[in-house]
């Protein structure tokens, strides 16, 4: 054929048009036809084949918060929406990882922020802390009363808070039975030669009425008859009551001040009845007070009451102190620290507080399965021995060296119950329940929004422990307090409620986290109980009396 003709036939436009059109649809079918076969294989739930490391060494695909998801291909979790990560040949190691353990990759354990602790063994010392306030000491409050009959005509004492001495005049009073007294006592004087004794019993007699010796001396001797007589004060110290005014009528025992001798004091602290066999009598206790900062005062415990309150549950305990400055003054508050230690304890293991969740009848822990890559913990039943403020006592179950979760607990054990292994709900593990992963593949073609919804509605067939969506339901109710003493009370009346079985209050959020049996109790029950010891819920209003009985530290109301 000719070349020329060719190339006349090839520029003609319809040609050349032609010719550009099936290239490009040879193009497209070789590049669309290979994706298509690439989706097809690499999408959806990863298989037995497709477990098998790529070239990257990644097995498959997970979720950091779910960790029974497990795709061949990067994405998002059908759950959470979170991002999946690649989990490695290196992150395995199974065949030294306990059946019951759970594992979790590195990342999800930077997620969750877990963090472990190595325990050890130690001799406890409990810190008991107390709170109270200065008393003055009872046996040393006097009473100045009047001796006999008669008006009060001026007093040299008007407030209470004045400070007298021995031997001060504090009234005078006008009484016609001292008046008919002094007739006699001059009478008698002017026959003391013939009548000595006459003149001892009328002296006898002004006396115990608790005149002066000056007083007596000055009446005998004079020749008229004064009937205003002056009251001396029969003790030093601090008006602390008063009881008359002037121009009051009195009888004989009448009481006009009360008077405390504040150059020693008692300061009364109120101990928990859970406290009470760490402490003793003749134990050291350090004391501070809120209006002199900075300050440590300490002294031994002088006494121990042996009634307890029905209110508050408390029972009082006392620490003498000398006052020479009169720094410690009545009413003022003080809290303490008593450094009980418990020898019955020594050379045990103690763990943080945070290491130990509660299930109402079983304390379990995390312990870290020692050499595994991939980090592994194993839930453990303990016996705990008694609360070190922020750590307890290990009776049983545990031992020196060990590894435990002390941050991100929750966090695991929820992986637990998900993947149907001994949890904190569920002692025995139960296999979990099947489901269509299939149903999840065309997930990924649809956008966050509907991915998010349609994962909602296949929850019901995700892997959960049957016994933990039947008996547990964790809910949170907001609850007012301020202290350790608060969270300790809010726990305990919290999880004295049958059908509690986790309770954990947080101080700076004023969050009660519960995980309940709805079967046997309710999120108002809840509430109702811990207002009845005090302390304010969303729900109920703890009644005044109860609220005033707390100590101040655990007072929260403005």
């Amino acid at each position: 054929m000719d070349t020329n003709k060719i190339k006349q036939f090839i520029q003609k436009n319809s040609v050349k048009y032609g010719l550009i059109f099936v290239a490009g649809l040879l193009i497209g079918w070789m590049i669309f036809s290979g994706n298509h076969s690439q989706e097809i294989k690499g999408e959806g739930v990863a298989t037995a084949d497709s477990m098998h490391a790529d070239k990257d060494g990644i097995k498959y695909w997970t979720c950091a918060m779910h960790p029974q998801i497990k795709m061949d291909k990067p994405g998002k979790c059908p759950i959470c929406g979170m991002d999946l990560i690649p989990v490695r040949n290196s992150d395995a190691g199974s065949q030294a990882v306990d059946p019951n353990a759970i594992q979790l990759s590195e990342e999800a354990v930077a997620l969750a922020n877990i963090q472990t602790t190595v325990v050890n063994r130690q001799n406890p010392v409990k810190d008991i802390h107390l709170y109270g306030t200065v008393q003055a000491d009872e046996r040393l409050l006097q009473s100045q009363v009047s001796y006999f009959n008669g008006r009060i005509e001026r007093l040299y004492l008007n407030f209470t808070g004045e400070t007298i001495r021995k031997g001060q005049t504090i009234a005078a009073v006008y009484s016609p039975d001292l008046l008919n007294a002094q007739r006699e006592l001059q009478e008698a004087a002017k026959m003391k030669s013939i009548q000595p004794a006459l003149l001892q019993a009328a002296r006898e007699k002004l006396r115990l009425l608790k005149l002066t010796d000056s007083q007596i001396s000055a009446m005998e001797h004079s020749n008229n008859y004064s009937p205003v007589i002056e009251i001396k004060a029969t003790a030093s110290g601090v008006v602390v009551g008063k009881r008359v005014s002037q121009g009051d009528y009195i009888g004989q025992g009448s009481v006009l001040f009360d008077v405390a001798n504040l150059s020693r004091v008692w300061v009364m602290f109120d101990a928990y009845e859970s406290d009470l066999p760490f402490l003793k009598v003749g134990d050291l206790l350090e004391y501070g007070l809120k209006s002199i900062p900075g300050k440590r005062f300490s002294g031994r415990i002088s006494f121990i009451s042996p009634m307890l309150d029905p209110e508050t549950r408390t029972v009082k305990i006392r620490v003498e102190a000398a006052n020479p400055g009169l720094q410690l003054k009545p009413e003022m508050y003080a809290d303490a620290v008593v450094k009980a230690s418990l020898k019955q304890y020594n050379n045990q293991v103690v763990i943080p507080k945070s290491a130990v969740l509660w299930t109402g009848q079983r304390s379990v822990i995390y312990v870290k399965q020692p050499g595994t890559s991939t980090p592994a913990f194993l839930m453990r039943k303990i016996e705990l021995g008694p609360s070190l403020g922020d750590s307890y006592v290990v009776a049983s179950g545990l031992t020196d060296g060990e590894e435990v979760v002390t941050n991100g607990v929750f966090a695991i054990d929820a992986s637990a119950q998900l993947e149907g292994k001994q949890s904190m709900m569920n002692a025995s593990g139960t296999h979990p329940v099947e489901h269509d992963m299939q149903g999840m593949q065309g997930q990924h073609q649809h956008s966050e929004k509907a991915h998010s919804s349609a994962s909602m509605g296949n929850m019901e067939g995700m892997s959960m422990p049957k016994e933990s969506k039947q008996s547990s339901k964790h809910v949170m109710i907001t609850v007012q307090g301020n202290c350790e003493t608060c969270k300790e009370r809010i726990e305990k009346a919290a999880k004295g409620v049958n059908g509690v079985l986790v309770a954990d209050w947080d101080q700076n959020t004023k969050k009660l986290h519960l995980n309940i049996d709805p079967a046997k109790t309710s999120v108002n029950a809840v509430s109702k109980a811990v207002a009845k010891v005090g302390h304010d819920t969303d729900q109920y209003k703890a009644d005044k009396k109860t609220y005033n009985a707390l100590p101040e530290c655990c007072k929260y109301r403005k």
